[in-house]
């Protein structure tokens, strides 16, 4: 693909075989499945049942895979993540990755566009189609607050890689919603349930087809407002029980994935939403 051959990418299409690849965010934690012990379900599950629905009521078949593992890097998700997404021959693949390579203390900007920017351009010479995700905008976010330029940063990389190779974008960024805590879990760095419905939703309209956009971008009803004391004694609460054992895991160079497989390795099929 010329590298100035902008262009925006086809709304509302059918599609039949779509492969997620990430880390924690696209396995989905926090957004446990019923059906499944210590598994989750997650916004790329999600939508994968939407895409279902679409391609059953066009009359086709449709099938998917989740590749997706906590605490991974963006290393292995452009790596034997993509290598494997790319065997599966997908039409659609959403990649979302970089997000634990920021938290590092020296995180290259440039280098981590200019990598997923690559892996971007093997997926679309494979024939597949792209989403791509921002993060979220992290203002009000205690452990994340001061990483808010980074963020902002690699959201504007990231739509300008897929302005330049026709990709699809989720803006999280721009949901406003998600700045709520209550659709944060208690380790406020993974969404609920609710968080991963409405980031789905999102990413259905990101690939063109019709959605109750007020359903999934409206804020919930402002929160009760937590007195000092009260914020000082959560905040407290939380970095025992999360911020310590994360911290510590670092310490180790270890990661929450080490043991962890991914949930959905082969293409099979979705039950419909």
């Amino acid at each position: 693909m010329s590298e100035d051959a902008t262009h925006l990418p086809e709304r509302g299409k059918v599609w039949h075989r779509y492969v997620a690849i990430g880390d924690s965010f696209t396995e989905g934690m926090s957004d446990p499945d019923p059906t499944r012990e210590n598994a989750f379900i997650g916004w790329a599950d999600r939508l994968a049942s939407h895409l279902a629905g679409i391609a059953h009521a066009a009359g086709s078949e449709f099938a998917y895979a989740n590749l997706a593992v906590r605490g991974r890097l963006l290393a292995d998700v452009i790596g034997p993540q993509l290598d494997a997404a790319i065997e599966l021959g997908p039409d659609l693949v959403s990649m979302v990755g970089g997000g634990n390579d920021i938290l590092r203390p020296k995180a290259d900007l440039d280098s981590i566009a200019g990598r997923l920017e690559a892996a971007v351009v093997r997926l679309r010479d494979s024939g597949a189609d792209v989403l791509l995700a921002t993060p979220t905008d992290p203002a009000g976010a205690p452990l994340l607050r001061h990483l808010r330029g980074r963020h902002a940063i690699h959201s504007a990389n990231i739509f300008s890689i897929a302005q330049q190779h026709g990709c699809y974008v989720v803006n999280q960024w721009g949901m406003r919603a998600l700045r709520d805590f209550r659709l944060w879990s208690e380790d406020r760095i993974h969404m609920t349930s609710e968080g991963h419905r409405r980031v789905a939703l999102n990413a259905l309209s990101a690939l063109g087809h019709d959605t109750d956009r007020a359903d999934w971008s409206t804020p919930l009803p402002p929160a009760p407002v937590l007195g000092r004391r009260e914020a000082t004694a959560a905040n407290a609460a939380w970095a025992r029980t999360h911020l310590a054992p994360w911290v510590q895991r670092r310490l180790k160079g270890r990661s929450s994935g080490d043991t962890v497989i991914a949930k959905r390795p082969l293409l099979t099929p979705v039950e419909p939403s």
